[in-house]
């Protein structure tokens, strides 16, 4: 009998995601290390305070995320586990309504404000158009997610990012599948006086063959297209019902499987 396992693009068996919140001016200069490292992230930013000389204007947020997701984090920026479910309805549709208005794709990621949540606000979610919330706190493992709604960073860019970089840099077993997930604010580096943290993470980490780099909503839509993979019994053919590709091994052999039916030899 063969071994057949899902991967990541190319075969790979590692990806890597950013995750920021609040859109501070501080974001220009993150891109950048971004973009110049290969990197991709997600950005999570509140419609409802615009203007505001603290954070990146209205008319420049297509340019500077081009490349990386657009995400919401409600409108105001409200504690939401405090506030009435219709209420916290208002607040993501608005902050939607208002990113949607900046870029040219429909905004569905989502960061709970101040890491407030509830199991109610949880089901309300899919009803929004909303396809999965990170949660705040730090897993230190670089396991995959078991909730798209409860979705949990392997680390905030201060606790033990250079040796969580390291690690997962080293990891060789082929068998599991691996994410390496970073969160935090933009403006803390400034606050803290460590951009070379950052800095020295991204130039370990980045522009690396073994690596897929990606956005968190690339990241979720991959895998729950993965999912949804159909193998016929003899394992000669396979749907792939997605509407993007998806790689596999067989025997340790990658494939790229398209669109529709796939007939494996």
């Amino acid at each position: 009998m063969k071994q057949y396992y899902i991967c990541y693009p190319e075969g790979k068996f590692k990806a890597l995601t950013f995750s920021y919140d609040d859109g501070k001016q501080s974001d220009r200069r993150l891109v950048e290390i971004f973009d110049r490292y290969g990197m991709k992230g997600t950005f999570h930013l509140n419609g409802g305070l615009f203007p505001d000389p603290e954070r990146i204007p209205e008319e420049e947020v297509a340019a500077l995320y081009a490349g990386h997701e657009l995400a919401c984090h409600t409108y105001t920026h409200p504690t939401i586990a405090r506030c009435p479910l219709d209420k916290v309805t208002e607040e993501i549709l608005e902050d939607r309504r208002a990113l949607e208005a900046l870029v040219p794709y429909p905004v569905q990621g989502f960061s709970y404000p101040n890491g407030s949540y509830t199991e109610e606000i949880k089901r309300l979610l899919p009803a929004l158009g909303i396809e999965y919330g990170r949660i705040v706190g730090s897993s230190h493992n670089f396991s995959l997610p078991n909730d798209w709604y409860e979705w949990q960073a392997t680390c905030h860019h201060n606790h033990d990012l250079l040796k969580h970089g390291e690690t997962f840099i080293g990891l060789s077993k082929k068998q599991y599948l691996h994410l390496m997930y970073v969160w935090g604010h933009s403006y803390e580096f400034d606050n803290d006086g460590n951009w070379d943290l950052i800095e020295s993470f991204c130039r370990a980490t980045g522009n690396r063959t073994d690596i897929w780099y990606c956005t968190n909503i690339e990241f979720m839509r991959y895998m729950s297209a993965s999912q949804r993979l159909v193998f016929s019994v003899s394992g000669e053919t396979v749907l792939n019902p997605s509407d993007q590709p998806i790689w596999v091994t067989i025997d340790g052999e990658i494939k790229k499987l398209h669109t529709g039916l796939n007939t494996l030899a």
